[in-house]
């Protein structure tokens, strides 16, 4: 247990038991008037034996409104007098603790429909909720904490009813039916899902008909596989539509690279400023199919800026990635990411005008008195527009891109949350891979490994499970479902990459971890939290698929695809029946459930299974990954033990074209191998 004595900080009139965490979003607070404990036995002991509510306040570093709340209440010694006097406060890195965000968050949103950050939830002593919200202005907050404390004082037992009800809510919101996987699956699911779908698309500016509007990477990759194995160019226009429109919008940094977490209005013009790495990570991954797909120099621009900014801001010298960076700076939202047009005229010169125009700075641009860069033509058009040829105008936008990032390199930056987190990581050593398959670059290969290396090093726990959470050298926090699911992902595409069968051990060694601490023998799927780990209130389950995919979704992907590779029907038996659980019902919300549609495409339809062997595999998968294959998986080597592999070795480089371990007669080019693919 955590020591939470406070040594007196001689700078600041406050310090509280925060000061001794390492987490980003605890250490802003930890010069609060509010008395913050961090969560865990401390505080609830303390709420037992004074007989006090609990508020368990959650947000992450890069949250503005999280920022807006602590300024106006946490760091206002009335309401911190209040606060300290009726309650005892834990403050929670939603980041660092996703399984105590996700009990409380459910908690809220059966309270009053709607969640977000921050999350503020009062709690009985032993951390059942009672009452909850998101940000409060200060004279609502204060009559909040003056209304619960004088309640709670007079009526005890209505709080204690209360409680248990919404208990056994949240407890409720995990009840999963097991139907038998006998009874039939079809690719005709996803047809019904996307009949549906469609009626929510922004016609116009891509994604959905609705603001505020998030990238949602997962949909778009399951949209653009099903667009291509059913020929449905309308879901892939839209896809492409999407795409264009983020990658042209405010959300995009145009002249760094890198996306904004969600854009606040229709037009993907006005974001959330603050970056994520889960974003980026899977934008990576999206952009890079799509330009696999298309071969858009766009969407290769896209892939190629993004990772080198997150190579510039977010990596550190061992390969790691950070968190989050923060939407604010200089006390200003976005102030780091837009201009004034003084600004841009001083920072490009003689270029002003070309820049201008093409960054198309007028009315449509501007916001809050300054100005977010978007870029709404091509360079073609652009350079069409202006009687200007592309070798010239490529020249002169390099020299404008370099001049204003020097400029804004020199301001205040946004505040960067310096923990690495498994699961993000693992998230990025997909992306990575993914565009070394798109682009073929060398070095995103070697990235991918060093973060790969770095996950099986530094964050694998004696036992064999994984931490969660890496700061200061530190490995800390046990290792949710996510963090397992994501990087057996990882392991596994890695894999596919290299033919390197180390990494499917050590995907196979996380994966037999999971189902020992992690797995509900009763619904067939995975809880967020292991058997070995704190138990909360309740112990929940992450089903559908978010801005990032649920743990289980992933989880089944993999087991099936293991389940291949290594034989294992026991692996496929329970992705089958993972998917069962979700499959009724599925098509109503799509968004939900696309990275479950993913697995609905493989168990469905034909999942093709290429297996390069002999000296030359690498040549020929290289040849093979240049096209857009979202149906087949890679296997092979010069040499190999995996009984998938069984009787594929000869002196000559072959390529195995499978369907369910029946293989085609093997052939010896990647065209001759394509062609055998329907």
């Amino acid at each position: 247990m955590s020591d939470h004595s406070v040594v007196p900080d001689k700078q600041h009139h406050y310090t509280n038991a925060l000061i001794h965490e390492s987490s980003p979003y605890l250490l802003q607070h930890a010069h609060n008037p509010v008395d913050w404990l961090p969560w865990g036995e401390t505080a609830f002991k303390k709420a037992r034996e004074e007989d006090k509510l609990v508020l368990v306040s959650i947000g992450y570093s890069s949250c503005h409104w999280c920022h807006v709340m602590e300024h106006e209440s946490f760091e206002n010694e009335e309401v911190a007098a209040l606060m300290n006097t009726h309650f005892v406060c834990i403050k929670v890195d939603r980041e660092e603790r996703p399984d105590v965000d996700d009990i409380y968050m459910t908690a809220v949103q059966l309270m009053n429909s709607q969640g977000g950050w921050p999350l503020n939830c009062f709690t009985l002593p032993d951390g059942r909720p009672v009452f909850g919200g998101t940000y409060f202005p200060r004279t609502n907050w204060i009559q909040v904490l003056r209304r619960l404390n004088e309640s709670y004082c007079h009526d005890k037992d209505r709080f204690v009813e209360y409680a248990e009800k919404l208990t056994r809510g949240i407890a409720a919101s995990q009840l999963i039916e097991t139907p038998a996987t006998e009874n039939g699956m079809s690719p005709e699911k996803l047809d019904e899902m996307m009949v549906i779908w469609k009626r929510g698309f922004d016609r116009i500016s891509g994604g959905n008909n609705r603001a505020p509007k998030f990238p949602m990477p997962n949909n778009y990759e399951m949209m653009m596989a099903y667009a291509q194995q059913s020929h449905d160019e309308e879901t892939m226009q839209h896809v492409d539509l999407t795409l264009v429109k983020m990658a042209r919008g405010g959300i995009y940094d145009q002249i760094g690279g890198g996306f904004s977490r969600y854009s606040t209005d229709m037009d993907w013009k006005v974001p959330h400023f603050e970056k994520m790495l889960y974003d980026n990570a899977q934008l990576i991954s999206l952009y890079s199919k799509a330009y696999q797909r298309s071969g858009s120099n766009l969407y290769r621009q896209v892939v190629v800026q993004t990772i080198e900014w997150a190579k510039r801001e977010m990596m550190t010298k061992e390969g790691v990635f950070y968190t989050a960076l923060d939407a604010d700076s200089e006390g200003e939202e976005g102030r780091f990411y837009t201009w004034s047009i003084d600004e841009l005229r001083e920072a490009t010169g003689a270029d002003y005008e070309l820049a201008r125009n093409y960054f198309s700075i007028g009315p449509k641009t501007e916001w809050e008195g300054r100005h977010i860069l978007l870029c709404e033509r091509n360079d073609d058009e652009f350079c069409l527009h202006h009687t200007i040829d592309a070798m010239t105008w490529n020249n002169k936008k390099q020299q404008i891109f370099e001049n204003l990032l020097k400029v804004r390199a020199n301001r205040i930056r946004p505040g960067l949350d310096d923990k690495s987190l498994t699961s993000w990581n693992a998230l990025m050593v997909s992306g990575l891979l993914d565009a070394y398959i798109g682009i073929g670059d060398e070095d995103y290969l070697e990235l991918a490994l060093k973060n790969a290396n770095w996950l099986v090093e530094q964050q694998t726990k004696s036992d064999g499970g994984l931490y969660h959470s890496f700061k200061d050298g530190i490995s800390k926090i046990d290792g949710f479902m996510d963090d397992y699911s994501f990087t057996i992902s990882a392991f596994v595409k890695l894999y596919e990459v290299t033919f390197d069968e180390g990494w499917i051990q050590k995907a196979k060694s996380f994966t037999d971890y999971a189902i020992a601490y992690f797995y509900d023998q009763n619904s067939g799927m995975f809880f967020f939290t292991s058997a070995k780990g704190e138990q909360l209130i309740a112990r929940k389950m992450e089903i559908a698929d978010n801005v990032i995919p649920s743990s289980n979704s992933v989880m089944a992907i993999c087991l099936y695809k293991l389940g291949y590779l290594l034989e294992n029907e026991d692996y496929r038996s329970k992705a089958k029946q993972m998917l069962a659980n979700v499959y009724d019902g599925m098509e109503q919300y799509g968004s939900a459930y696309s990275n479950w549609g993913q697995l609905v495409l493989i168990v469905t339809g034909s999942f093709y299974q290429l297996a390069i062997t002999g000296p030359d595999w690498k040549k020929k998968w290289v040849d093979l990954s240049k096209n857009y294959l979202p149906n087949v998986f890679y296997l092979g080597g010069e040499h190999g033990n995996l009984p998938a592999l069984k009787g594929k070795f000869s002196e000559n480089t072959m390529i195995y074209v499978c369907v369910d371990s029946m293989c085609k007669k093997p052939v010896s080019t990647a065209d001759e191998a394509l062609k055998q693919i329907v």
